[in-house]
């Protein structure tokens, strides 16, 4: 065999060092692949749902992304000795994954919380003007399954769980997921910290950084909204080939299309029953 071989070479971009016999580690390994998992998601929003604030938080995170290239290149501080040691590269401050998930939660937090605007109901018939009039202006909730199971079997169960599930999330629910997406977050970069990637100074540095440029792009796109640029861009032509819409504010997307696919069920239902009479 011949010796002139190109020796191979690891994807720096998930290529991540851990300790195989510390389970911890190998988590913080998963942890550190948040990131991609997330542009994934990115993307795949955009294109099932074409939605422009999807579009906008992503372009969000890439802006807070160039400034972490920035911050690196101007501090020029490195990451902790041992992990250059055994190959890691690049500036450490501030911490780019820490930044990154810090930003997105903190983000994802403002939609939910201050955006994003739910209608009251989804259902304006049937099992929610039944849950209504008992008093229960917020709709189904789960506690009551077993009360509706001793009332009316599994159908009613059924309805019940029906209802509960068109119900848009209260502001308690936005909330929970908020904290989970931050909880999220803190992982990502203590992981970094147990890695040994950073030190705690930079992933500090790296949240702060993302918080604050989380906080700004809120900031820009409130204004691109109440400016009405962003209702001018939608009009724009390629927009419009790209059925660039902006509904997810104040609507359920799925919400939506199942309303859509339940009126034309029900059309199809009387039609057939029509034919058959």
């Amino acid at each position: 065999m011949s010796d002139n071989i190109t020796p191979l070479a690891s994807l720096s971009l998930t290529h991540v060092y851990y300790n195989p016999n510390d389970p911890l580690s190998h988590l913080c390994a998963f942890l550190a692949l948040v990131p991609q998992a997330l542009c994934v998601v990115y993307a795949t929003l955009l294109w099932s749902t074409r939605e422009a604030e999807v579009l906008l938080m992503f372009l969000g995170q890439l802006t807070c992304e160039l400034i972490n290239f920035v911050l690196k290149r101007l501090i020029k501080e490195e990451r902790p000795k041992h992990v250059i040691s055994t190959g890691g590269k690049g500036y450490g401050m501030p911490s780019s994954h820490a930044q990154f998930a810090v930003f997105w939660a903190v983000a994802l937090g403002l939609f939910l919380m201050v955006r994003h605007r739910p209608p009251r109901s989804h259902i304006k018939k049937g099992q929610m003007q039944k849950e209504k009039a008992e008093g229960k202006e917020e709709g189904p909730a789960l506690v009551d399954v077993p009360r509706r199971y001793k009332e009316g079997g599994l159908r009613a169960v059924n309805a019940h769980l029906e209802a509960y599930s068109h119900t848009p999330w209260s502001w308690a629910q936005r909330a929970v997921v908020s904290l989970a997406a931050g909880v999220v977050a803190v992982l990502v970069a203590w992981s970094r910290i147990y890695l040994g990637y950073h030190t705690p100074k930079q992933v500090l540095a790296g949240s702060a950084a993302g918080a604050v440029s989380a906080v700004a792009w809120f900031a820009v796109t409130y204004m691109l909204r109440e400016t009405g640029l962003l209702a001018w861009g939608l009009e724009f032509p390629v927009a419009r080939w790209l059925r660039i819409r902006d509904l997810v504010v104040e609507e359920d997307l799925c919400q939506a299309g199942w309303e859509k696919w339940e009126e034309r069920r029900i059309l199809a239902l009387s039609k057939l029953k029509e034919k058959n009479k």
